[in-house]
């Protein structure tokens, strides 16, 4: 029997060490707000990395859940059944793509696009057997499966895990030139994230998205866009490459707000020569397309569109951004960022960004540091004016503190 029930001992006890959790225990969530053991209350700041746009618990979703769940949960693609297809014709409505492949985490579905990408280059480009490359762009996160980190450039993300899958080349994220220089007889796709979460909230300058879908279209590449995190209204669009003209994906890669913060989905979309290169039994998953997942998804894309949360998204999003961009901080170096993605970029010597979201934790805001000195902040889409109004108070009281303090210190 363990000798403690302290969830975070516990944690520490017999998990293995793959995250550095802020020291807060959460047993509830209700719309933009969560709850620790002792019941007090905090502002989602982090929204699972997007999973949660919808905003924690939603009526609708939940209900779609529970009703799917008391029905029929799984049965395997082995057989039909009545939700998958009802599912891919809304996100066809929805996108304007012919076909869709399901499947469960954001992880797997940047696999399935690569494998998707590699054959397709093997039919349409006579690109030889085993040969086909794809570039991708420093400080990329797309996923930690082995082949994911071989297309990374962090260090953490790689150490000790080589072999790693070859055929990617990385180039610098926003230069159009230097992936214009990278191309190749053997290049069959580009694979990019409009904005790199992860990579520290960075936005691209204006324009990258349509040259490198022009680069794309001349060389006859595929152009696959990661919107695992920006898509879904995340970042004021439905989708972030919808901030730029004429430059829709031929292959679109999304996950996280699809299972509405309650299921783990994710999916491929492209067009028949893209999807048409698989047959029956080269590529599959056991879970990918399970009614349950499939009647989460349609509830929750209707969610974000009957609710107008890619609306709410722009507005708000934009509000706190301007909000935070006047906050007059010695500490701060950047305000950046699309919708309610956004990241505060804290100068060097300000010594990290993970002691500012420990003092914010104290100020009943969750916060996560992403790339050191980047505190962001993408609450759930369901988030309105007057919570960040609220928020704001302390956010500033953390940001133009002499330094921040960890929350040990506070208490």
């Amino acid at each position: 029997m363990p000798s403690t029930t302290d969830p975070i001992d516990l944690e520490g006890k017999y998990g293995a060490h793959t995250y550095d959790p802020l020291r807060v225990v959460l047993t509830r969530g209700q719309g933009v707000w969560l709850y620790d053991l002792a019941g007090k209350r905090y502002l989602d700041c982090l929204s699972a990395y997007s999973a949660v746009n919808q905003g924690h618990a939603h009526p609708r979703i939940l209900r779609a859940l529970t009703e799917q769940a008391a029905r029929l949960t799984l049965t395997s693609r082995a057989f039909y059944n009545d939700q998958l297809g009802l599912l891919y014709r809304e996100l066809h409505d929805l996108t304007g793509y012919d076909r869709v492949l399901p499947m469960n985490t954001g992880a797997e579905a940047v696999e399935t696009a690569v494998k998707a990408a590699r054959k397709w280059a093997h039919r349409a480009k006579d690109v030889a057997s085993n040969q086909a490359e794809i570039i991708v762009c420093a400080g990329n996160f797309h996923g930690r499966t082995i082949t994911a980190v071989s297309m990374s450039s962090e260090a953490q993300y790689r150490e000790d895990f080589g072999p790693f899958t070859p055929g990617f080349v990385v180039v610098p994220f926003g230069d159009a030139r230097a992936m214009q220089q990278a191309i190749t007889p053997r290049t069959a796709a580009v694979l990019i994230e409009p904005i790199q979460g992860e990579g520290g909230v960075i936005v691209p300058p204006k324009g990258y998205l349509t040259r490198v879908a022009s680069l794309c279209r001349e060389h006859k590449l595929l152009l696959m866009l990661d919107e695992i995190q920006t898509g879904l209204g995340r970042t004021g669009t439905l989708f972030a490459y919808q901030h730029e003209e004429n430059a829709r994906p031929d292959v679109l890669i999304l996950g996280k707000a699809l299972g509405g913060g309650f299921y783990p989905v994710s999916a491929v979309l492209s067009d028949d020569p893209v999807l048409g290169v698989f047959e029956p039994g080269q590529h599959g998953s056991t879970f990918g397309g399970n009614p349950l997942a499939a009647a989460v998804a349609r509830e929750s894309l209707r969610v974000l569109v009957e609710e107008k949360l890619v609306e709410n998204s722009a507005t708000v999003g934009e509000y706190f951004l301007e909000q935070l961009a006047e906050i007059p901080s010695p500490q701060v170096r950047e305000v950046r960022g699309r919708g309610l993605l956004i990241g505060v970029e804290l100068k060097p010597e300000a010594g990290g960004a993970r002691r500012f979201c420990e003092a914010l934790q104290g100020e009943g805001i969750l916060c996560k540091e992403t790339h050191t000195h980047v505190i962001r902040f993408a609450p759930p889409l369901v988030i309105d004016r007057a919570t960040i109004d609220w928020a704001l108070p302390a956010i500033r009281r953390v940001l133009t503190g002499p330094r921040a303090e960890a929350q040990g210190d506070r208490e």
